[in-house]
Parts: C-alpha cells; sequence; structure tokens
C-alpha cells in the first residue's frame, strides 16, 4: 500500500472510530509500521492545513479527528450543543493537583487544598476530565484518579509532557508523603 493510500485508510479508520485510536492499533489495523503511520499522518497534517475544517490530534500515542476550534461557534450553533459552562476555581486547583501528581486519591487533593473536594473531584468525573484509574493498595482501598484524554483536549495539550512547569515545587505535599503519612498513623507512629 503506498503512503497515500495509508492515509486515506487512516482517515477512514480515524473518521468512523470518533475517538482517538492507539499507535499501536493503527499500525496494526494499516499492516503498517508506525513510521508509515506517522508519515500517513505527517500527510493528513498537510491536507488539513490547506482549507479543511478538519484536524489531526496527536494525544499521547493516539490520533483523533476533530473539528478546528475556527469552527466550533458554528457547530454549536447548528447542533444547537449547550455553551460548556467555565469551570470554577476550586475546579481547576483540583484539576492542576491531579494532572501534576496523578494518579492520586480524593484525601491527596484534600491534603493539598486543605477542603473538602468530593464534590469537586466527583464533577470533574461527570465532565470526563477526570477518571477513576482503580485503587491503591492502601487501607481503605481508596480510588486512584487520573487525568483523561478529554483533559488533554480541553486544554489542547498533546499529552502531560506539554503541561507548563509549576513554578515553585518547594513546600508542595507529594503522594508518597501522604502515604507515609497514612501509614505511620495506622501503626501508631
Amino acid at each position: 500500500m503506498d503512503i497515500q493510500e495509508l492515509a486515506n485508510a487512516m482517515e477512514a479508520v480515524l473518521f468512523a472510530s470518533g475517538e482517538p485510536v492507539e499507535s499501536k492499533r493503527l499500525c496494526q489495523a494499516l499492516d503498517a509500521g508506525i513510521s508509515e503511520v506517522e508519515e500517513a499522518a505527517a500527510l493528513l497534517d498537510e491536507k488539513y492545513s490547506q482549507n479543511s475544517g478538519i484536524e489531526l490530534l496527536r494525544l499521547e500515542g493516539s490520533f483523533q479527528l476533530a473539528t478546528k476550534q475556527t469552527y466550533a461557534d458554528r457547530i454549536k450553533q447548528t447542533l444547537e450543543i449547550k455553551r460548556s459552562s467555565a469551570l470554577s476555581p476550586a475546579a481547576m486547583e483540583a484539576l492542576t493537583i491531579v494532572a501534576y501528581n496523578q494518579p492520586v486519591t480524593k484525601a491527596f487533593v484534600e491534603s493539598v487544598r486543605g477542603v473538602d473536594s468530593s464534590g469537586v473531584v466527583n464533577s470533574l468525573v461527570e465532565k470526563g476530565l477526570l477518571a477513576e484509574a482503580g485503587r491503591l493498595d492502601l487501607p481503605g482501598r481508596p480510588i486512584a484518579y487520573v487525568t483523561t484524554d478529554n483533559f488533554l483536549r480541553a486544554f489542547k495539550l498533546s499529552g502531560l509532557k506539554d503541561l507548563p512547569p509549576l513554578p515553585e515545587q518547594s513546600g508542595q505535599v507529594t503522594i508518597d508523603e501522604v502515604i507515609e503519612a497514612a501509614e505511620a498513623a495506622e501503626s501508631g507512629e
């Protein structure tokens, strides 16, 4: 299969999926190597950069087709989509804590914020910005939370490596410190 045909097939798969598709899965579906998939992606990037309402997103080892932000208002108007409400300062704070320290528990978010954060974390899960990532091997087996692909799309990041650096990390509580404190409290130290 030549590279143009591969790009066409990749475009069809991504269009039909509507969700991010991992590079490894694309390679299997298209019977191609990662370098060929990357080359096909470059062709699609070039195609979409020229008079198109679509763009190719790269999301931590995955690809997805999406509409360009330029046309968001027209899409919302046509599909009568309700305008997304802005995140509250508390939600942004909790989201930031999770993004930079994931996976984390609600207790960790509460420890850093200094206030009950159950409602905020639950709201971020409902909005699809956070997801449960299993349970930690700690007393009570608390749920760990991580950011989602929706988080990456909402903040126009291709991966967590694109998060801006924190200005000052001294004084910041780490999950390891929370775990150590929990274990010390349990053992009666």
